[in-house]
């Protein structure tokens, strides 16, 4: 099938970017020592994961069901192509009716608190057990809901938290590592500060540690990314303390390597010419709404830069259902085709049916240019969520 010929809405990966992703991030691994894992919440598009199995070093989960997905369609088809693969999990709380199968898919379980390491810890033995900590390092700008070090917030253990449990208790003698995730789409500048403030406050306990999780957030295959200085981080850690280093990269997997198509359902005009689409912001691409985010779109322009500017906006009954303003050097007709940039991450695993709207075709570009048709979706995926 050829790239015109898909279905609209349609999600494209396109391999031969996805893998450019992944030899940028072999790259670090290879030099450092590093072990690299994927999100699987940026992207979970489980039919590359063969691919990237190739390229890193395992996958980690927010919970159960991204823990078996991971156990099931990248760690155990590699296990049995003799590839050892890790499969990593943090959760703010962990459900009781949960842990007991999370602990059959997980090599490398990380707590959230004390409280939870107590409750679980026992029950993990066997497997590799971690605490995330909060190193009050805020470096966010202009992206408040995504700062885990923003005061009042419910991710990570302070240093007086840290501190505060009693040595006799038994419990700090669990933890083989330290997690922290405090980063958003940044470069490793903001890491290095934030592992100034890791060595202040948690540097009299790392040399007892085996390893440390540098979370995720780092836009590690971002053209602009310094990378001799993340590896400086690495070894950093590395030299050090002697600890084996962790990075969980979620969007630096998949950056810039996917799109979606949609096609112009009608045009028209209320004090600005206006383009109704058969995607939807609230419901495809939900990043847009929520980061705020305006995602690049093929042909087009910033707003009165070329000769028509319009406003892209979804078919639901949301007023606030806008993608934003686009110009374009021709008026957009109705069964125009649109290309948006960057949309293999945070759309597939965010995406919903409000409204009843049909969820995006699923498709992946081969390296040699034909699109294969992975996944559609219907009116049964629509009703199954529902009673």
């Amino acid at each position: 099938m050829k790239f015109a010929e898909l279905p609209t809405p349609c999600y494209v990966v396109d391999e031969a970017l996805l893998e450019r992703n992944l030899e940028v991030l072999k790259g670090v691994a290879d030099r450092t020592g590093a072990r690299i894992l994927l999100a699987q919440k940026a992207f979970s598009m489980y039919a590359l994961y063969p691919l990237i199995g190739r390229y890193l070093q395992g996958a980690t989960a927010s919970g159960l069901y991204e823990a078996r997905l991971c156990a099931e369609e990248m760690a155990g088809p590699w296990a049995r192509r003799g590839r050892k693969l890790e499969n990593h999990v943090f959760c703010p709380a962990y459900r009781e009716a949960d842990f007991e199968e999370i602990r059959k898919y997980c090599d490398h379980i990380v707590f959230n608190s004390w409280k939870q390491v107590e409750k679980f810890g026992k029950r993990a033995a066997g497997k590799s057990i971690g605490l995330r900590i909060n190193p009050e390092c805020s470096t966010q700008e202009g992206h408040a809901i995504y700062d885990p070090c923003a005061p009042g917030s419910r991710l990570g253990v302070t240093k007086a938290e840290f501190e505060a449990v009693k040595s006799g208790s038994g419990l700090a003698g669990m933890l083989d590592g330290l997690h922290f995730h405090t980063l958003c789409e940044q470069n490793s500048d903001d890491l290095e500060r934030t592992l100034d403030a890791v060595e202040e406050k948690f540097g009299a306990y790392l040399g007892g540690m085996k390893w440390i999780n540098f979370g995720g957030g780092h836009h590690i295959t971002r053209q602009d990314y310094d990378i001799p200085r993340l590896e400086r981080c690495i070894r950093r850690m590395q030299e050090k303390y002697g600890l084996t280093v962790y990075l969980e990269p979620g969007e630096a997997v998949a950056l810039n390597a996917g799109f979606l198509v949609t096609t112009v359902l009608e045009t028209l005009h209320n004090e600005m010419d206006i383009a109704i689409l058969d995607t939807s912001a609230a419901c495809h691409m939900p990043d847009v709404l929520e980061m705020p985010y305006r995602p690049p779109l093929q042909g087009s322009g910033l707003p009165g830069e070329k000769a028509h500017t319009f406003r892209l906006g979804g078919p639901t009954c949301l007023a606030g259902d806008i993608i934003g303003d686009y110009s374009f050097d021709a008026p957009l007709q109705e069964r125009d085709r649109l290309v948006f940039e960057d949309m293999a991450i945070y759309s597939m695993v965010k995406n919903n049916t409000f409204n009843g709207m049909p969820l995006p075709s699923i498709a992946l570009r081969r390296k040699e240019g034909d699109c294969v048709l992975v996944k559609q979706f219907g009116y049964e995926d629509f009703r199954g969520r529902l009673s």
